[in-house]
């Protein structure tokens, strides 16, 4: 759908009275062959691949809350591949590859900046740690480069080199950057309802009825609704709702939090983190400074911040980047991440026959929707895994085979 410059401003006058909704609005139908239990990007976008490109159509998207309201609504937007192992690398390399056409595929500008992702080293031992790392994404085939102090000030001129801990370098991966979550997810809402799927809000899975091995139909806050197959793409609440079908995940949920200061003019053109003082930072479309840090260090549900962690945050900001120091924080929040042992998702099939599920995605569940719905849907589709999703199943728990990339995240998570 295309706008004049003339309509849009007719439709901002008149407060988007006249705005056409940009999904249908779907009352739920009693059956389905595909049921999607969560309305954020990953279940968006595992809907719209199912109808697009796997020729499932009969889909619905259940979600408690409005779209988007979850962890996509809640993250600091990121997009990155430079993971260490090779298969966290090829997966997260597949979905960055779709994020650069995401744009062109929903017809809907996500506003993704390629500005790249710096990372810095506050010592000799760490340079190591960072040249090794930078080594294995090479060898992986994803771009990845070493900086020394004097090309982390030329790309920064505002950085304090000389901090509390030096910085003695960094590497860079000029690909990576970060899009507009909210975009990201209407996108997909718009597309997935142009192909047939219906988006269903304010329709909370309460129970769910089983029998042989098999779900029959989760029962709602808008009735019971039965399908062929179902899938879970809830981050925060995986095991609350796998424990309805039986199933136990070896999975705990904390909070991550971050912030935002006041809007301010261009300044800062790429994403920064460090993992030693514990902080990463970047600023958005609106001009916003958006600051994260570590995840906090025991299990919730909460989506709220805390004074201690604004506290640690800004202190490690300031100590980079002192020239935020009178920026005021407008607002923060937190996102609710499920944590698996090894720090990769949990994608596939499970020991119920019909059930799917995404979960585990610690702080990677934004930079992998677009890889993540299109390999979930060919695995619903196909009712066997995607090859990319092979080394992530349930069943490594069992054999051992973990794909340990709790250092991925750039700072302690």
């Amino acid at each position: 759908m295309r706008y004049s410059g003339f309509s849009l401003l007719i439709n901002a006058l008149s407060r988007h009275r006249d705005w056409p909704r940009a999904w249908r609005d779907a009352e739920p139908s009693k059956h389905y062959d595909v049921v999607i239990v969560g309305g954020g990007g990953q279940g968006l976008a595992t809907a719209y691949y199912l109808a697009k490109y796997q020729g499932v159509k009969n889909v619905a998207v259940l979600e408690k809350g409005w779209l988007g309201g979850g962890n996509t609504g809640r993250n600091t937007q990121v997009s990155r591949s430079n993971y260490f192992f090779p298969e966290s690398g090829r997966f997260y390399e597949h979905s960055l590859k779709l994020f650069e056409g995401l744009s062109r595929e929903l017809n809907f500008n996500v506003m993704f900046s390629q500005r790249g992702i710096l990372a810095v080293c506050h010592s000799r031992h760490e340079m190591e740690i960072c040249r090794r790392w930078a080594n294995a994404i090479g060898m992986n085939g994803i771009d990845s480069r070493m900086l020394s102090r004097e090309d982390i000030k030329k790309r920064i001129p505002e950085i304090n080199l000389d901090c509390r801990f030096p910085i003695w370098g960094g590497f860079v991966q000029e690909r990576g950057g970060i899009s507009r979550h909210d975009a990201v997810a209407w996108g997909y809402a718009r597309r997935a309802s142009e192909a047939g799927v219906d988006i269903i809000q304010r329709c909370e899975v309460t129970g769910m009825e089983t029998s042989d091995s098999r779900i029959k139909a989760v029962d709602t806050t808008r009735g019971s609704i039965s399908a062929d197959k179902f899938a879970l793409c809830v981050a925060g609440h995986s095991s609350q709702l796998a424990a309805m079908a039986g199933l136990r995940l070896p999975i705990v949920s904390i909070p991550l939090q971050a912030m935002v200061t006041e809007p301010v003019r261009p300044i800062f053109h790429t994403v920064l983190m460090s993992a030693l003082i514990h902080v990463y930072v970047s600023q958005s479309d609106r001009g916003e400074i958006v600051v994260g840090g570590g995840a906090d260090a025991y299990p919730s549900y909460a989506q709220r911040g805390s004074l201690d962690i604004h506290r640690d945050t800004f202190s490690a900001l300031l100590e980079l980047l002192p020239i935020f120091s009178r920026l005021r924080m407008m607002r923060q929040w937190a996102g609710v991440c499920d944590m698996a042992p090894d720090v990769s998702p949990i994608v596939g099939k499970t020991p119920i026959e019909n059930l799917y599920i995404s979960t585990g995605w610690g702080t990677g569940g934004y930079k992998a929707i677009p890889a993540g719905g299109d390999t979930l849907a060919w695995t619903i589709a196909h009712d066997e895994p995607h090859e990319l999703l092979r080394p992530f199943g349930l069943e490594r728990f069992e054999s051992g085979r973990l794909v340990d990339e709790g250092a991925a995240a750039g700072v302690a998570h």
